[in-house]
């Protein structure tokens, strides 16, 4: 007896099946755009190596590794890192043990505890966070995401018209 290993997923469109070469529903679509490869390593688990491909990275329990280049990174509270990591954002209520490097925004919440060194652009640390260790802050721009020539054209005002009369 063949059978599917998942149950089927159900069906975007009421009463069926969308028709083959049909373009997706705008609700699907926004959903699979929004979908992040997340891990989450649970209390009591540990994890040791090298974590590729992840694009948030929860840690609830203990985590050991060489580098991780991610989106994300949440360490909650009673969690444990131990390495070097490179991410986008971090929210530390646990502890990291390394070296952090954010290119974003990290946040230490009062139960945060950040050991090692660490870089980020923007840095907010809640009472009874502790940092122990070099805090680096990143000050150069970042990338920009459009080529600049165009902004300087936009910007300029229109010349003002003679009044009709």
């Amino acid at each position: 007896m063949a059978r599917p290993p998942f149950p089927p997923t159900p069906s975007p469109v009421p009463g069926g099946a969308p028709r083959p070469g049909a373009p997706a529903a705008p609700a699907a679509a926004a959903k699979k755009e929004n979908d992040r490869r997340t891990l989450v390593v649970g209390r009591g688990i540990s994890v040791q190596g090298t974590i590729q491909d992840a694009e948030r990275l929860v840690v609830e329990g203990t985590v050991e590794s060489s580098l991780i280049n991610a989106s994300e990174l949440q360490i909650a509270q009673g969690g444990v890192f131990k390495g070097e990591v490179e991410v986008e954002d971090a929210e530390l209520a646990g502890t990291i043990d390394g070296t952090l490097t954010v290119r974003g925004s990290l946040t230490i919440r009062s139960t945060g505890r950040l050991l090692g060194k660490a870089k980020c652009r923007r840095l907010k640390v809640e009472d009874g966070g502790q940092v122990t260790g070099q805090l680096e802050m990143i000050t150069t721009p970042a990338a920009p995401a459009a080529p600049a020539p165009a902004a300087p054209a936009a910007a300029q005002p229109a010349a003002p018209r003679p009044a009709a009369g």
